[in-house]
């Protein structure tokens, strides 16, 4: 950690020569003999002063994850901007409704239903030899949010902030939205797709640390994966949205039009995170929020209590700390994906993320992409999908604090991996059909669940100072999963399965290689979670 100039922190035990906590004068805190206060760690002053998740949380946890159907807009948008619409004969020569595509028609034997304006598709006909351009624009949509998963995790980690992040990337995607529904033509709206999936890649990341940093340990494990709620039900909003706008342009506008009303409407109501204050050295505007939680809460928090990062206040509760009464302002921490590749720690931890949240990535993709049709319009097939993801959700986030992250992983993955071996196996006609449906639906089932978890346990194993840059890593490995998974299902029939159960069966082994982070401490520094997994 670099000193900021002019500044002369003193070293205290701290193997990274952590700067020194310097307490207020607070009213009615005396500092002379016999009084000094006391230092603590956010979680336990969440846990003993605040409240673990009261009044305060609950909004703030709500209005910021609202970010999360921001986030299910602009990415699933393309699931109906970019359809294959129908078609119908026009004239009756040299047009046949049998044929299952438009290929071997005679032009202007056939028309699209809807008109031309109706999807990308059908406005700059990307058919026959040009569909693969549709695969194009959502591989770099996904490529885009790989970028930006990772830049965006960084600047929240560092200058931005967490809400200055989100704030950020609501903006971008409101602007890039609009202009999508402007493309003039095909490598316009590619471009556009592709800079949008930037701003997006930094939707979810910032918004799930944003919601849960200020919840107490033993209640963020079901916060954080309730966040997935929002995303699912984004989804579901998303296909009554697309049902009232069938013009792809008239979509676009409309799909943009909610992060605006987000940032006009709930981000004046958001509280920048109190754990990124403290590693930046701004006491005054932690300890703010820290006692206007505790008063939402209907708590008190006493004078004679201060924050700390959680080796300054290891160091306290050995009696190591060395006090000066002047200023609450201190040196800003600040880390990224450098320092966690640089710990042997947080070094294993990244890679076997990124290994999990990758194979995750391309089962759950894979499977939405590869699902047996249901048999009706899409915009009631996004529906059900939607809905059918959330009993994963709350199932997981009844078991999660039972029985901890890890085995929830690895048994989650493994439970999908099951069903995906069974439908490799089985056939694609009759009854067999229908297992291999049920087959996809419950390892899309085992997958969603896992995505659910992936976040919070990720979250958990790193400390603030680098938390969203190795979010962001993790998050990138995801985006090249989803980039991967429609190549995989193009190759048909059964081998698609095979491809998903292995990706499951490596995942739940990977999983099986992280720590247990279950009731424990969400470390701020890099220094306090080597002390805390060493001690």
């Amino acid at each position: 950690m670099a000193n900021s100039p002019g500044s002369n922190p003193i070293s205290h035990g701290s193997s990274l020569g952590a700067p020194l906590l310097i307490p207020s004068k607070e009213p009615g805190w005396d500092s002379g003999p016999g009084s000094e206060p006391q230092k603590v760690c956010i979680d336990d002053m969440l846990q003993n002063y605040c409240g673990e998740f009261g009044y305060w949380q609950l909004k703030h946890f709500v209005l910021t994850s609202l970010a999360w159907a921001l986030e299910a807009f602009h990415t699933m948008v393309m699931i109906f901007a970019d359809r294959d619409p129908g078609w119908r004969c026009v004239g009756g020569l040299g047009c046949d409704e049998k044929e299952s595509n438009v290929c071997g028609l005679e032009p202007g034997s056939w028309e699209w239903e809807g008109g031309p304006g109706s999807s990308t598709v059908a406005q700059w006909g990307l058919v026959c030899g040009q569909k693969y351009k549709v695969g194009l624009v959502q591989a770099l949509f996904f490529g885009g949010c790989m970028i930006g998963a990772g830049v965006f995790g960084h600047l929240s980690d560092s200058k931005l902030g967490r809400k200055g992040s989100l704030t950020a990337v609501c903006i971008l995607n409101a602007m890039f939205g609009c202009l999508t529904s402007l493309a003039p033509d095909y490598s316009t709206y590619l471009l556009l797709r592709f800079v949008t999936g930037f701003s997006t890649g930094g939707v979810g990341l910032c918004s799930f640390v944003l919601a849960t940093e200020p919840v107490g340990p033993t209640k963020r494990g079901v916060a954080g994966m309730s966040t997935f709620y929002f995303f699912s039900t984004g989804i579901a909003l998303l296909s009554g949205i697309a049902y009232i706008f069938p013009s792809w342009r008239a979509l676009y506008v409309a799909s943009s039009i909610p992060s605006i009303l987000f940032l006009v409407l709930v981000v004046p109501f958001i509280s920048e995170s109190p754990r990124w204050y403290l590693v930046r050295g701004k006491m005054n505007e932690a300890m703010k929020i820290m006692r206007t939680i505790a008063n939402a809460n209907g708590h008190h928090l006493p004078d004679g209590v201060s924050l700390a990062l959680d080796d300054e206040a290891n160091d306290a509760s050995n009696g190591n700390q060395i006090w000066k009464a002047a200023t609450v302002e201190k040196e800003a921490i600040s880390g990224s994906i450098v320092d966690v590749i640089r710990s042997p720690i947080t070094r294993i931890r990244l890679f076997l993320a990124v290994g999990i949240n990758f194979t995750c990535s391309v089962v759950y993709y894979g499977l939405s992409l590869n699902v047996v049709n249901l048999e009706t319009n899409l915009y009631l097939t996004v529906l059900l999908n939607a809905v059918a993801e959330m009993p994963a959700f709350t199932i997981t986030a009844v078991l999660l604090d039972k029985f901890g992250r890890k085995p929830l992983a690895i048994g989650t993955q493994w439970f999908s991996a099951i069903f995906c071996f069974m439908g490799s196996l089985t056939g694609n006609v009759g009854i067999s059909k229908v297992i291999r449906m049920c087959c996809g639906l419950l390892g899309i089932f085992g997958m969603a669940g896992t995505y659910n978890l992936l976040f919070i346990y990720t979250a958990e194993l790193f400390p603030t100072v680098v938390r969203n840059a190795a979010l962001g890593s993790a998050t990138q490995a995801a985006q090249m999963g989803a980039i991967l998974a429609p190549f995989v299902v193009i190759l048909g029939g059964g081998f698609p399965f095979l491809v998903f159960g292995v990706c499951g069966l490596i995942g739940g082994m990977l999983a099986s290689y992280l720590p247990e982070t279950l009731n424990k401490p969400l470390y701020d520094t890099m220094t306090g979670l080597e002390e805390g997994e060493l001690a």
